[in-house]
């Protein structure tokens, strides 16, 4: 029986019995790759929201909506894509880190419009597919061009970047006059807190969301008590504990079952969420409580997005760059785009060949099988994620658990897909899920992303150096842009230092220029953009 199912025009297409697979084993790989990355259906739309969501409830969930339906479908198409095409078990969706750029770092960071941003990613896309061309061959100079030590770096900053971004959410850090961050709320920890009511945030905020003194209050109603396990700070630390513990223990599916887990207890109790009551300026949902949805709210139908479908050609998107009365400069947008080009070329690369030695799809020469349809798979989501609402997609790590579950072709990616699909169905019941539960992930996944911080050659000063300002810087400016830019210059001012200008390659030396544009020059403007100005741009 099992082998008249191996038969079939499945293992005829996608040659899983060759391999050594299974029919039923390859999809069993799919939905446990599924199930260590379910978590993005969750996380990528609560993220994004902060940046296009209006402040308002109803503007909110109306985002959220939207943002999830991109999120499903650009991963279906860029899964489909990869497995029907490429024929590798590597799943794609919006990536973990560049959402975050996304969100903190363009749009609440710089103040760019989301919709300027939504264009960026699409640009992005298309050079990413023409650089991905075999008759182009620029993505795999640029790959080869960048010291493997700064790439590496540039993967773990996002990781930095990720986590300090889910302590903010999980309400275990906060802004601070003095020392710029500090530790939480914690004297509220089953005390009194000023506590909001639904209506909106706890505080009325004349400042951006990120620079907002959280010692100045307004509660926009009285104070209230709240105990110990009825605070999303403590509920996410022990949800972050408890993931922690299932993935060392091996575990599938850690991440999404602590943020059920963490969920159900919020519902269950009212838990308030620090992160939303303390955000500043309406950024985050309103509601500082978490509240059960309704039996006949949790399976609903799709619709096409409202606010985003399209929204990256809009009058406030590609027609408003260089716009002067929408303050949003060619050199900006530039900046924005070659950033989120940068850690897709990145970030991808390293997940393909990661996972791909693992797979046995890297021959002896480290080259990936089928690597030109991976790249371009993962390119033509960007592009249509772009056109739906999402930020850039990539290839995701967790691709890994479905390989070492059995997984060896496409069928692991197409069954990736077509479940993200049908993570549309349960759209309200997301929405429902508290933004402190979601949180851990983005520590969890920090965390994991800062592990190949140990492959950087810490002994050599030339290199430790700039991959250590890459690093750290992210985290402390917010922005993803900053940390490749300034390493990229310290590792060309180090090498030029040291009078080594024979290892300096063309790609890092325009590169290094380029970025030095864009912090240097006349007054208050950036060379970059006094020469954009001279042009008339």
């Amino acid at each position: 029986m099992v082998r008249k199912m191996e038969n079939t025009k499945a293992d005829e297409y996608f040659g899983y019995t060759e391999k050594g697979g299974t029919f039923d084993g390859e999809i069993r790989a799919g939905i446990t790759t599924f199930l260590t990355m379910a978590y993005i259906l969750l996380v990528n739309p609560a993220m994004l929201t902060n940046a296009i969501g209006d402040g308002t409830i109803a503007g909110n969930e109306q985002a959220f909506a939207d943002i999830l339906f991109a999120t499903a479908v650009a991963a279906f198409i860029g899964c489909t894509v990869m497995g029907l095409w490429a024929n590798l078990p590597f799943a794609l969706a919006p990536g973990m880190g560049l959402n975050a750029y996304f969100t903190f770092g363009v749009v609440l960071g710089m103040g760019i419009a989301w919709e300027v941003a939504l264009f960026a990613v699409f640009v992005e896309g298309i050079l990413f597919m023409i650089m991905s061309l075999p008759q182009v061959g620029w993505r795999t100079k640029m790959i080869n061009s960048i010291p493997t030590d700064l790439k590496i770096a540039t993967g773990a900053g996002i990781g930095m970047f990720l986590s300090i971004i889910g302590l903010r959410e999980m309400g275990w850090i906060r802004d601070d006059g003095a020392t710029l961050v500090n530790i939480g709320q914690t004297e509220s920890w089953g005390g009194t807190v000023m506590k909001g009511d639904d209506s909106g945030p706890a505080e009325v905020c004349v400042d951006t969301a990120l620079n907002c003194d959280l010692s100045t209050f307004t509660p926009l109603s009285d104070t209230v008590s709240v105990a110990l396990w009825e605070h999303g700070a403590i509920i996410s630390m022990l949800a972050l504990i408890s993931i922690a513990v299932m993935m060392a223990r091996g575990q599938k599916g850690a991440m999404i079952i602590g943020i059920t887990g963490a969920t159900v207890w919020a519902w269950a109790v009212g838990a308030y969420d620090p992160y939303n009551d303390f955000l500043a300026g309406g950024a985050g949902w309103g509601a500082v409580e978490a509240t059960a949805p309704a039996l006949g709210d949790i399976i609903s139908m799709p619709e096409m997005p409202e606010e985003t479908l399209m929204a990256a050609f809009g009058e406030n998107g590609m027609s408003a760059i260089g716009d002067a009365a929408d303050q949003t400069s060619l050199g900006d947008f530039l900046l924005v785009m070659i950033a989120f080009l940068f850690v897709d070329i990145f970030d991808t690369s390293g997940t393909l060949y990661s996972v791909g030695r693992q797979a046995g799809y890297v021959d002896e020469n480290d080259e990936l099988h089928n690597s030109d349809e991976a790249f371009m798979a993962d390119a033509g989501a960007t592009i249509v994620g772009a056109i739906l609402g999402t930020s850039t997609t990539t290839t995701y790590i967790e691709s890994a658990a479905g390989v070492e579950d059995g997984g060896k072709t496409g069928l692991v990616a197409v069954t990736v897909g077509v479940l993200m699909l049908c993570g549309l169905l349960f759209t309200d019941l997301f929405a429902a899920v508290p933004q402190f539960a979601m949180a851990s992930a983005l520590v969890i996944v920090g965390a994991m992303m800062m592990r190949q911080a140990a492959d950087i050659d810490w002994n050599d000063a030339e290199m430790s150096l700039p991959a250590f300002i890459t690093i750290v810087v992210m985290p402390f400016t917010y922005s993803i842009a900053d940390g490749i830019a300034w390493g990229i210059i310290s590792w060309v001012a180090i090498k030029a230092g040291m009078g080594k200008f024979d290892e300096i390659n063309k790609v890092m030396g325009v590169l290094a220029i380029l970025m030095i544009m864009f912090y240097i020059g006349p007054g208050n403007d950036s060379t970059f953009g006094y020469l954009l100005d001279l042009a008339g741009f």
